[in-house]
């Protein structure tokens, strides 16, 4: 077991920011650093969350601006 596996916040960062990074990281590390590999695994699945959710909240404004400029 590796002594530097502290499940660091810029892992779960940069898993976020870039979530197939994070995924990668996470079926790399996943026996090796089980709690860098959570942190990165979790920063991924956060970043995709937000993203779709991004994307339904602008098609709905989308929508909404459609509508109120008869654009539909």
């Amino acid at each position: 077991m590796d002594n530097n596996d502290n499940g660091g916040f810029l892992w779960g960062l940069l898993g976020c920011c870039i979530p197939i990074v994070g995924l990668i990281l996470f079926l790399v590390w996943k026996d090796q650093k089980p709690r860098t590999a959570k942190a990165a695994g979790i920063g991924a699945l956060i970043g995709v969350i937000l993203g779709v959710i991004s994307y339904i909240i602008s098609f709905v404004f989308i929508g909404a601006a459609g509508l109120a400029f008869g654009a539909f």
